[in-house]
């Protein structure tokens, strides 16, 4: 009982200073939360959890602020996420569903997290290596001209022009169209490459050339990393309102900005089972962001981890509403990207 009494009033410590943004004190827990018990039991309890190092005092006279260590109880100890509003899923369903592409869906999703949490959101773009070949389609709109058009699952849509040096013949790109998504459609990048590259050989003798000029091409299309390690970021005026830790967490923060390959760590590798993952603190992997804390998701379509998409921002963050809205908008967005593949 005295065990489940503490974390009671860790949690209401947690609660009350990332509302008041101030040192919370017995009396005040006594009052809001309707404890059930005095204040010097409460200040008891409260003595006790700064022995353990889940709160500390800033200074004397002072109330208690939490611990990277006390967050970390309250997060592992929380019985469920919070769930979303009506009004929150409306939200989330109005602006994603009316994204046209995948840049779009990135897009909306950066400002739909930022302003559900009112934290910095990060969306990393779906990784080519991980996607499948959903359609290759090509058009000739020249004589001697081939657009060709890669699909992914992603939604990732690819175009090249290419120049043949010679006309077309009659059925001929036809033909090749068909052969070319026999053997890729459905693959894995890296699968379809290889099956794609043996293919000029095993097609008739005068569609050889154009069939190498073509998988040249696709296969470039198919190694080009552009996005690979791109993300998109938004939300960083919701840093603001975190003045009073400007100089530990919002400027170090506000420079990690700037830098996709940092945001793409901090974010950590994609989360295939589908849970919300929070680094708190020094659990992160940079020293000088040890004042910030990461929720962060995997997101795709089916049951595949295409990208990481998540929130940060300092220590003193809504952990439950953060992990809640992290969590409905990587699954709205993996349904978009599911049902784009239908």
């Amino acid at each position: 009982m005295v065990e489940d009494r503490k974390l009671a009033v860790l949690r209401a410590i947690v609660e009350d200073y990332v509302v008041t943004e101030e040192p919370v004190g017995s009396r005040a827990l006594v009052e809001r939360h309707g404890l059930g018990v005095s204040p010097a039991t409460v200040r008891n309890d409260m003595a006790a959890l700064e022995e353990e190092g889940f709160i500390h005092q800033p200074h004397t006279s002072a109330g208690r602020v939490p611990t990277d260590k006390g967050y970390r109880l309250f997060v592992d100890r929380l019985t469920a996420v919070k769930p979303m509003s009506g009004a929150e899923r409306r939200a989330i369903a109005t602006l994603l569903d009316g994204a046209v592409d995948l840049d779009d869906v990135v897009q909306r999703s950066v400002r739909l997290l930022s302003s559900l949490t009112r934290q910095v959101a990060i969306v990393q773009y779906p990784t080519l290596s991980r996607s499948t070949v959903r359609h290759i389609e090509l058009v000739a709109i020249a004589p001697q001209r081939v657009m060709l058009i890669l699909i992914l699952s992603t939604g990732r849509v690819e175009q090249r022009l290419v120049d043949l040096g010679a006309e077309l013949r009659d059925g001929e790109l036809s033909d090749l169209r068909a052969r070319i998504n026999q053997a890729a459609a459905g693959e894995r990048i890296a699968d379809a490459a290889v099956a794609l590259s043996l293919l000029p050989d095993a097609v008739p003798h005068a569609e050889q050339p154009l069939a190498r000029s073509l998988i040249d091409v696709l296969t470039e299309a198919m190694s080009d990393h552009r996005n690979d390690e791109r993300v998109a970021v938004g939300g960083a005026a919701n840093l603001a309102r975190f003045g009073d830790s400007f100089d530990t967490a919002v400027r170090p923060l506000l420079e990690a900005l700037e830098e996709h390959v940092v945001l793409l760590k901090l974010l950590g590798e994609v989360n295939t089972d589908g849970a919300v993952t929070v680094r708190i603190g020094h659990e992160g992997p940079f020293a000088q962001l040890a004042a910030t804390s990461v929720v962060a998701t995997g997101y795709g379509p089916g049951d595949q981890a295409l990208a990481t998409l998540g929130v940060v921002g300092p220590t003193r963050m809504d952990y439950p509403g953060s992990m809640a809205a992290v969590r409905a908008v990587a699954r709205y967005v993996s349904r978009i990207l599911d049902e784009g593949q239908q």
